[in-house]
């Protein structure tokens, strides 16, 4: 039997550095940790010193020339920029360069339909998805009839997202009703928790820090925990027995990114 492994999506990072280069250095090591998070392979970068980002093409047209170069070098699937483009942007960039687009938002809101796990966290991340797009609708171009999987087209599905405004708009009121409900019960079990007169403390910071792995270390949670960002993306809560018969409930939490 012959096994074949799923090809990654080969990406090139662009940014536009507007500040000092060493924070949009580390602003694309982050953005390749995200791409490699969501299943793709960073295969290399490219900034430009701008003041701002251009407002039609995010890049200038000499730039987008030396990106058409260097992914065909590079054998590159697409791109990722380091910001969230507009429309427009993501639209002209796709018709300049011929290939697919994606965008910092768009790679996150990948992982997090990936690795959501709770119905709430499902919700959410679906409304999320639904709310970046419906916008993008006419103006996304090529990437809207990506059917052939890749970063971007988890999640709700781009059968639900080739349809119209008004279809998707329903959805978001549904899903909207749909997670006022889990709210209620949310609410619900956090009055009792708070009856209990039980001190709650949340474990925070950047993803990937070891915030799951201290919760497993201080109450046996068998929570996920892995060496990649967004291992954990539903907030858990145990009970931590302290000494003099002292007890706290700690949380761990979706953790940060630049």
């Amino acid at each position: 039997m012959i096994e074949t492994a799923q090809k990654k999506e080969r990406l090139l990072l662009v940014a536009v550095n507007t500040a000092e280069e060493s924070r949009v250095r580390a602003s694309l090591e982050e953005l390749a940790l995200l791409v490699d998070t969501a299943g793709g392979e960073a295969v290399g970068s490219i900034y430009q010193n701008l003041d701002h980002p251009i407002s039609a093409t995010y890049v200038g047209k000499g730039k987008i020339e030396e990106i058409r170069q260097l992914a065909a070098q590079l054998d590159a699937d697409g791109i990722v920029c380091d910001d969230e483009l507009t429309p427009a942007q993501m639209k002209n960039l796709e018709q300049e360069l011929g290939f697919n687009v994606l965008d910092r938002t768009m790679v996150i809101l990948d992982i997090f339909a990936s690795r959501a796990r709770s119905s709430e966290g499902k919700i959410q991340v679906e409304l999320a998805q639904l709310r970046y797009r419906a916008n993008r609708l006419t103006g996304m171009g090529q990437s809207m009839s990506r059917l052939g999987g890749g970063i971007g087209t988890r999640g709700p599905g781009e059968s639900k997202l080739e349809t119209d405004r008004r279809l998707i708009h329903q959805r978001i009121g549904q899903l909207k009703s749909e997670l006022e409900q889990v709210k209620r019960t949310r609410e619900v079990t956090r009055k009792r928790r708070n009856d209990t007169h039980i001190p709650v403390a949340a474990i925070v910071g950047y993803t990937n820090a070891g915030k799951s792995t201290i919760l497993n270390q201080l109450t046996d949670a068998g929570t996920y925990q892995m060496n990649q960002l967004f291992a954990t993306l539903d907030p858990l809560t145990r009970k931590v027995d302290l000494a003099d018969q002292y007890d706290v409930t700690l949380t761990d939490t979706v953790g940060f990114i630049q």
